[in-house]
């Protein structure tokens, strides 16, 4: 399972002056089992911020983020992260990067490896196993991060803009491999990003936040049948709409 509950969520941080910026407010969301849904927001409306409480990271000043019918109040382990930056040991290999999180969950030797090399072959990695991160491109590095992800077998994975700082072509070859993993995986995913283009192309459902105080101001449902053809007139029809209702909030 992996369906996700957020009622009332606020959040603040503190400044120098003794005051406080309102980064969330009164959130509420429900995010269903084997849902993929991308958050679209302007720099600075929370979405990072909703990531690191919906992964336990940080703690919100109230409200509830339910996963499953138990609340998270720190990390957990069904669910899953994947940042922007890679995150790689860079004095590890590839498989034993995959590893690492089973390593610390206590797996036997054999297991975690044999769990790494079925999640890298996933990912189209296997033949890299041996290779050091610096070894790799950037779009390989983030496809390492996404297999180490999934082999600790998360019911609910986050991607905070994980192609961010791809090339364009590179990009668009790692959405169509992401949406091949889900589909395999029947994860739950939540999906950060600041492109339109991406969200329409990968998301069932997108969420807009408003730009101040975080709160959604939108929730659009996108239908379009998969594979998803970014020349397509319903799909440009749908983009301008998103990008037309940002530009508005």
């Amino acid at each position: 399972m992996g369906n996700l509950t957020i009622n009332g969520l606020y959040q603040s941080f503190d400044r120098d002056d003794g005051t406080h910026l309102d980064v969330l407010n009164n959130l509420h969301l429900e995010v269903h089992d084997k849902e993929f849904v991308c958050i679209l927001g302007a720099s600075g409306c929370g979405k990072t911020t909703l990531l690191r409480l919906i992964a336990g990271l940080d703690q919100a000043k109230s409200g509830s983020i339910v996963l499953d019918g138990e609340e998270i109040g720190g990390p957990n382990p069904k669910v899953g992260f994947v940042f922007q930056e890679y995150s790689l040991f860079p004095w590890r290999n590839v498989i034993d990067n995959v590893a690492f999180g089973l390593e610390m969950r206590g797996v036997p030797k054999e297991e975690r490896y044999a769990t790494a090399k079925k999640y890298l072959d996933l990912v189209s990695l296997v033949q890299f196993s041996t290779s050091f991160p610096a070894e790799l491109s950037g779009g390989m590095r983030q496809r390492v991060a996404v297999a180490r992800a999934l082999a600790l077998d998360p019911v609910l994975l986050l991607m905070d803009e994980p192609f961010g700082a791809l090339d364009a072509q590179t990009r668009n070859m790692l959405q169509k491999e992401l949406l091949g993993i889900w589909e395999k995986t029947q994860k739950t995913i939540i999906f950060i990003t600041h492109s339109v283009d991406e969200a329409v192309y990968l998301a069932d459902r997108a969420i807009v936040l408003s730009p101040h105080a975080g709160r959604i101001c939108r929730e659009i449902p996108i239908t379009l049948p998969r594979p998803r053809d970014r020349t397509s007139v319903e799909f440009a029809e749908l983009r301008r709409d998103i990008l037309d209702l940002i530009s508005r909030t």
